[in-house]
């Protein structure tokens, strides 16, 4: 199951403003999408009128998602949360010494004992899912921070998260950990993988084939410095790899632009899953494949993620590529006489592309083609 933390995580990302408009627009867009849990922002004396109204528009709309709040573990903090109506609460406790020591100013016992109180606290007041994630896990005595999950689900939490603030585990090591967490604790594992040496969406997903039951993502990846695991990616994993068909793929591009231009953060022409390019081919060896069969060289579909595929004519592009041009502009002729007439257009093609620096435009391409063949009419009688 993903948990969407884009109005959470992804709003913390520096220069990212959402206004409330686009944030209705965006859960609108996760619930079509088949969101499991929309994580709706940070509770806060500046945010709660916002949230509050977030949660209250919701309301007819989440039948099939969860929706939740994150909290600082404070006593008051839930308390607010619980006032709010929502039916989960992600209440975040550092687990590493040096976060313990510094932000909160505890010793580990005094630690243990504020996240029981914390958590008895958010029970008493109503809160019927409680998710208590582990901050900095990754450069925390391990044995610690089981002995503070297993405070957590004493007290009364569903869910453990474990979180990589700062992006240092590999999937191997996220793999161990999970299967160790698995083993210690009976409640509900989810992971929150940050994007720092780029292992956020790898990581995400080998947790998930490791048997945690819950992974953070943001649309776009969007969080803190680098990010964290990115909802197009996770999602398209479990789509096509694990058979996750209620995620209704055909609208995740849209739904990632809407969050690049609220955010003004482009997509890469290369960003998996949506990126504008990640279907277009120029070389000869592909487009001779894709011609055969497209799936001998892409992993899915263009269409099943609302995308197109594009063929280019460039200066890597052979006698596939130009033949594939050929059938596009003069359908009526036979695959005979277009082998033949690709032949000579090769070199042409080839050397108009080195000269622009790019591959060809379809104006271009028509050009050179009207310019070779000034009567279309004689084209198959060469």
């Amino acid at each position: 199951m993903l948990i969407d933390t884009t109005l959470r995580e992804g709003e913390q990302k520096f220069g990212v403003y959402f206004d409330l408009e686009t944030k209705k627009q965006i859960i609108n867009g996760l619930i079509e999408f088949g969101i499991e849990e929309i994580e709706l922002g940070v509770i806060g004396p500046d945010e709660n009128k916002e949230i509050s109204e977030l949660i209250h528009w919701t309301e007819t709309l989440t039948q099939k998602t969860n929706r939740s709040i994150w909290s600082p573990c404070k006593t008051e903090y839930v308390k607010l949360v619980a006032k709010l109506g929502v039916e989960r609460i992600n209440i975040g406790v550092p687990v590493s010494d040096n976060h313990i020591s510094k932000r909160l100013k505890l010793s580990r016992a005094g630690l243990l004992e504020r996240l029981h109180q914390v958590v008895k606290a958010a029970q008493d007041a109503g809160l019927s899912y409680i998710s208590v994630g582990l901050e900095d896990l990754c450069r925390a005595d391990l044995s610690f921070a089981l002995e503070v999950a297993r405070t957590a689900v004493t007290s009364g939490a569903k869910r453990i998260r474990l979180s990589d603030t700062v992006g240092l585990l590999s999937p191997i090591e996220i793999a161990d950990l999970v299967r160790k967490f698995k083993n210690a604790l009976s409640c509900h594992l989810a992971v929150h993988c940050h994007n720092d040496f780029a292992q956020g969406t790898a990581n995400a997903i080998t947790a998930i084939l490791g048997g945690a039951e819950f992974v953070d993502v943001s649309i776009l990846g969007l969080g803190e410095r680098a990010g964290i695991a990115a909802l197009e990616e996770v999602a398209a994993y479990l789509y096509f790899r694990k058979k996750a068909v209620h995620y209704n793929m055909p609208i995740v591009r849209d739904l990632c632009t809407l969050v690049s231009k609220a955010a003004k953060i482009p997509i890469s022409e290369s960003k998996p899953i949506v990126g504008k390019s990640i279907f277009a081919c120029e070389s000869g060896l592909h487009i001779h494949g894709i011609n055969i069969d497209p799936m001998l060289f892409e992993p899915f579909a263009p269409e099943t993620v609302g995308a197109k595929r594009k063929i280019g004519l460039g200066k890597k592009s052979g006698r596939a590529a130009v033949m594939s041009a050929l059938k596009r502009f003069y359908p009526s002729c036979s695959s005979h006489c277009l082998e033949q007439l690709s032949s000579s257009l090769v070199s042409t093609v080839r050397s108009l592309a080195r000269k622009q620096g790019r591959p060809l435009t379809e104006a271009e391409i028509r050009g050179l083609l009207q310019a070779e063949f000034k009567n279309p009419a004689q084209i198959c009688h060469r």
